[in-house]
């Protein structure tokens, strides 16, 4: 029997409480060490802002391994192969995955409106860059469904992320029910299931929805992306003011030649791509098309 059921109803979520008090010796030094590890493997920019966040995260890695001093894991992670699983559990605890349903919605009316332009018989193809727990990837499934007006909408969702952990939580489509309580209601109902006994508290979005998206482990640092375009319209909102200009520059060359002619790269609300002007043009609202001198490749 599911454990899901149409009713949804509204709770209070717990906080989560952690103590500030540092039980290992933790310095600039120690940071440095971090920030130049997590560039390297992620592209990631660390500001000194972030000493504390860092030992906040790790902290638990430290303790999980049985470490005496932080140094010792940093020591650890410096000796490891690229593919070691210890470094995924590294990134994945400093990837940032602050996100919700429909965050920034004029970008889902956007996508609506563009919708409306395909030809008939074109399924649309998109790509979530940054895909983190599944919520962006879920908005856009919702506005692809709304516009075919079926569960079943022919459409393409491919939702990427570096953080595998986020990733699963993506794929199993289950959330506290407080995330969902400022949808709209018709929303709710057509879209997800209310969770009952031991997943009391929690709401799931419908199979046919979670069928219209494949999530994928991608680092966008990586040189090869096991992806294919066309792409209709790329979400890649709220990552890339991780990294760099020069990097946002190189991901941005291997990601453009991924769009439609007339496609669509969508940015994230405090990102500005002036920089890349031989790459995209601004549409507005962080928006952008193709620039008209970069051709279209697949």
């Amino acid at each position: 029997m599911s454990r899901f059921e149409h009713r949804v109803l509204a709770v209070t979520p717990h906080p989560v409480v952690e103590s500030g008090v540092r039980e290992f010796g933790y310095g600039r030094a120690d940071f440095d060490r971090v920030a130049k590890l997590i560039h390297c493997r992620a592209g990631i920019v660390l500001s000194q802002a972030k000493q504390d966040m860092v030992y906040s995260r790790l902290v638990r890695r430290v303790r999980a391994l049985g470490m005496a001093q932080f140094r010792d894991y940093l020591d650890h992670l410096e000796r490891l192969d690229t593919d070691d699983p210890e470094l995924e559990a590294f990134t994945n605890a400093l990837t940032t995955n602050l996100t919700s349903f429909f965050r920034e919605p004029h970008h889902f009316e956007v996508l609506r409106d563009y919708l409306a332009t395909l030809p008939a018989g074109r399924p649309p193809r998109i790509w979530c860059a940054a895909a983190s727990t599944g919520e962006e990837p879920y908005s856009i499934a919702m506005t692809v469904a709304e516009h075919f007006g079926r569960v079943d909408a022919p459409c393409e969702i491919v939702a990427s992320d570096i953080d595998t952990q986020v990733l699963e939580q993506g794929r199993r489509g289950v959330y506290p029910i407080d995330r969902i309580t400022a949808l709209d209601q018709g929303l709710v109902k057509r879209w997800f299931r209310r969770g009952i006994g031991a997943m009391d508290g929690y709401c799931k979005v419908i199979e046919p929805l979670a069928r219209m998206i494949d999530f994928r482990q991608l680092n966008l640092l990586d040189s090869d992306w096991p992806l294919r375009g066309p792409f209709d319209v790329i979400f890649c909102r709220n990552v890339m003011i991780y990294f760099n200009k020069p990097t946002q520059l190189q991901i941005l060359q291997k990601l453009v030649p991924l769009m439609a002619p007339d496609g669509l790269f969508i940015a994230g609300h405090s990102e500005s791509y002036l920089h890349a002007a031989e790459l995209i043009r601004s549409c507005g609202r962080t928006v952008y098309r193709r620039a008209q001198s970069h051709g279209a490749t697949v």
